[in-house]
């Protein structure tokens, strides 16, 4: 029997956003009772909105995670990927959500392809200014200084991030938050692939592209919407982007 793979990134999970959160909820529920099971679900970042340490838990967090565990407990390989903002996300939510961390970048096999996985951001080499900050924010031990403040002023900080990306973000011109074409290139000959699956700049779309001579592709997962979602599946013919409404109406565990 073929094995099926999925990908979804950038919902932001997070209580302000409930028509998106019981997406997820409902996703992950059709996941856990599909027959047959899914084999693998990768989460290529930005899943949470915020995330500010794992010994923070919330109602809403700990529904999210459960949603995880159960899948995983069926017997669907969870793999996370952080994004931009839930890099924090340590070993002790991994642990309880069942899902295991997987580093930025990572090549899997999938149908008989390598194929290699991102969340997206390190590629916009084009906004210096995000480049410093992402460098600053994966630094372990700008990390663990966050991680050693009470809970109280990360929480606070996080809130100040957010406000300070969104104002920036209005003032950016669109194209220097889009990847490099360059930066694509050289990841994908780097990595010895002609697939690259990435989120981060919730522009869905699959372009075709050509490697030393070869014929390649690009395919980038959308962001999750009160009424819109994105995944890529995989089922023994290769990775197709999907598009699909939400309130889930219909079953998008299989083709």
């Amino acid at each position: 029997m073929t094995a099926t793979t999925l990908f979804i990134s950038d919902l932001h999970l997070q209580p302000e956003t409930p028509e998106i959160a019981q997406g997820f909820l409902d996703y992950m529920a059709r996941l856990a009772t599909c027959e047959p099971a899914v084999d693998r679900l990768y989460l290529l970042g930005d899943i949470f909105e915020v995330w500010v340490g794992d010994d923070y838990r919330d109602d809403f967090t700990q529904r999210m995670s459960e949603a995880m565990q159960r899948v995983s407990a069926r017997g669907t390989r969870l793999y996370f990927m952080h994004g931009n903002r839930d890099f924090l996300i340590g070993e002790t939510f991994a642990a309880e959500a069942g899902v295991t961390l997987l580093p930025d970048p990572s090549v899997i096999e999938l149908d008989g392809e390598r194929v290699l996985l991102m969340h997206g951001d390190s590629m916009c080499t084009r906004d210096e200014a995000y480049m410093k900050f992402r460098a600053m924010t994966r630094d372990p031990q700008w990390q663990a200084q966050i991680l050693a403040m009470p809970l109280e002023q990360r929480l606070a900080l996080a809130q100040s991030l957010r406000m300070q990306s969104g104002e920036t973000n209005s003032e950016k011109d669109e194209a220097i938050m889009d990847v490099t074409p360059e930066e694509v290139v050289r990841e994908m000959r780097e990595h010895g692939v002609r697939t690259l699956i990435h989120g981060h700049t919730h522009r869905p779309a699959v372009h075709e592209l050509e490697i030393d001579g070869e014929a390649a592709r690009r395919i980038v997962l959308g962001d999750w919407r009160p009424d819109t979602a994105f995944d890529i599946i995989a089922c023994g013919q290769g990775p197709t982007l999907r598009e699909f409404a939400l309130p889930l109406c219909d079953a998008i565990t299989h083709d």
